[in-house]
């Protein structure tokens, strides 16, 4: 059986956009998608300013409307599309952090209903993008049309086999070109005790960078042969590079412990790209 794409909804515009994206996604890996909607359970001893409205009929019929209208942006132009929608009793990131063991891929709009404005992301999708066992999609904004390209960050460090997996399989399953994207600012550690040089050459440097590289991708693409794929490596802090070339792509797919140190369960590349990103963005676990 196939394994479901979830999406998280709450009826504000980012989480239909989210439910939009989700929808076409599902259709791709022909795969379900179930649309949920967490309501917290408050406890009495927990004092509320204002205290939340009574769970009743007339709430539940609400909330299945809100489901309904998010599955018709899922569905729009996929109608053999099969769509599942659900109310979960729970803290919203809890449920879906716990409902994604069971799920392919999570998705969840920027910022949902709960969320500051003036915040780039809200409390549940940066939770979710922290916690969650599968890859997490944030959807922040999309555009129109299709560039037929997606970009993958690649650090050169150990365990990013997952990363590159997905990124070559979205890749083939968009029919899309992958951009493999390696930035570097100076030497750096590639793991513990490994000595760097007081002075070096950056034009020699940047010359190993692309080996290292070079080295990477080399087995991916002989398993995903009829990839597209476009090496580049950049003299840039990694999180700027990825920021300047989402905006000439449709994806960016990142490591959920891109760059150091590590923020709120995130490292700081990625940290940086589920806030600034001009495009959705996915964020692997090794």
């Amino acid at each position: 059986m196939t394994m479901p794409i979830i999406v998280g909804v709450d009826g504000s515009a980012p989480s239909l956009q989210a439910a939009s994206w989700a929808g076409q996604e599902a259709a791709l890996r022909g795969a379900p998608l179930r649309m949920m909607y967490a309501v917290p359970r408050w406890a009495h001893n927990v004092p509320l300013v204002p205290p939340p409205r009574t769970w009743g009929p007339g709430t539940e019929a609400a909330a299945r409307e809100m489901l309904d209208n998010a599955a018709v942006h899922a569905r729009a132009g996929r109608p053999q599309l099969s769509i599942t929608t659900d109310i979960i009793a729970g803290r919203p990131a809890d449920a879906l952090v716990g409902a994604a063991k069971e799920a392919q891929l999570l998705v969840v709009g920027n910022r949902g209903r709960g969320g500051f404005t003036e915040l780039l992301l809200g409390s549940v999708s940066h939770d979710v993008v922290a916690r969650a066992p599968c890859p997490v999609a944030v959807i922040r904004q999309t555009h129109a049309g299709d560039r037929g390209e997606i970009v993958v960050g690649i650090t050169g460090k150990p365990r990013q086999g997952s990363l590159l997996d997905f990124a070559f399989r979205e890749a083939a399953l968009r029919h899309a070109t992958l951009r493999a994207v390696h930035a570097w600012v100076h030497p750096t550690t590639r793991w513990p005790g490994d000595p760097q040089p007081l002075v070096y050459d950056i034009g020699e440097v940047g010359q190993e960078e692309a080996i290292l590289l070079a080295e990477v991708i080399a087995g991916w693409r002989e398993k995903y042969p009829d990839v597209s794929l476009i090496p580049q490596v950049m003299h840039a802090h990694p999180a700027l590079a990825l920021i300047d070339a989402s905006a000439e792509t449709d994806l960016v797919i990142i490591g959920a412990h891109s760059g150091a140190p590590a923020l709120l369960g995130m490292g700081s590349v990625t940290h940086a790209m589920v806030h600034h990103a001009r495009v959705p963005v996915i964020v692997v676990r090794p």
